[in-house]
């Protein structure tokens, strides 16, 4: 019989360098934060420096270790040197959630390639360039990882009038992870996905576009999530205890896929 210490060990982040992108409102704080209290220190990586500040502010003063990089997912040096940052100011990474992305809406017969390119870009192209850095680190540590992917709730049915660029690019980070969790097994390293249903976030209020009108707007049998709802889904795909656990996906919609 596994005692309590041993238990709380299989889902302790202690010692660990999380990096999350988009780390500093709305779902991405409700992971830096989770994880945070799980024992990992924090990297947020983020477009909005001030914002990434303030969130990192929070969770030094609450006791846990975090920092800040600046990163826009649209520029691959960016990336590069982002990650490069991380490595050279906090060490190796072992978790890296691939969360940040834009959520503007646009009409299929009224939509644009500029649209698409932007959305795919930050939402697709990002991730990649991400989990390539980040998995090379890990790669070449040796000691496996941690890679959760967000995509959407839309892939599985939970979709409003305007999502076709989004959508798409949900889609591309759901094949990506599938493929990534083949080639990076050998090392040890596990790529997982959650897909977050409805949350009431900033970069969701303020997204441009239609009224957002669909099967979407529907009230799950369990209620609207909370960024934290998300996070204790990408915390468990971090853990230890999920190390035999890999190219897994979960919804968390609050049942919206049996209403």
């Amino acid at each position: 019989m596994q005692t309590g210490s041993a238990v709380a060990g299989m889902f302790s982040l202690e010692g660990r360098i999380a990096v999350v992108t988009g780390g500093a409102t709305g779902i991405g704080a409700g992971i830096t934060t989770v994880l945070a209290e799980a024992g990992a220190t924090v990297v947020i990586a983020d477009i909005d420096e001030a914002s990434a500040r303030r969130q990192v502010a929070l969770l030094t003063g609450a006791g846990h270790s975090a920092g800040a990089v600046q990163v826009d997912l649209a520029d691959e040096a960016s990336i590069v040197r982002a990650c490069e940052e991380v490595v050279d100011t906090f060490g190796d990474p072992w978790i890296l959630v691939n969360n940040a992305g834009l959520q503007d809406r646009e009409l299929l017969l009224e939509s644009t390639a500029s649209q698409w390119d932007r959305m795919n870009a930050v939402n697709a192209r990002g991730p990649f360039l991400m989990t390539r850095e980040i998995a090379r680190v890990m790669a070449a540590a040796g000691e496996g990882g941690r890679i959760v992917n967000i995509a959407s709730a839309a892939l599985v049915g939970s979709v409003v009038r305007g999502l076709v660029a989004y959508t798409a690019s949900k889609g591309a980070v759901l094949g990506m992870s599938q493929a990534s969790a083949f080639e990076l097994a050998e090392h040890k390293i596990t790529v997982n996905t959650v897909l977050p249903g409805g949350v009431a976030t900033p970069g969701a209020i303020a997204a441009t576009g239609p009224v957002p009108e669909g099967p979407a707007r529907r009230t799950p049998p369990l209620g609207r999530c909370e960024p934290r709802d998300i996070a204790a889904a990408v915390c468990f795909f971090a853990t230890p205890a999920a190390r035999y656990i890999t190219n897994q996906v979960i919804a968390v919609d609050g049942g919206f896929t049996v209403s």
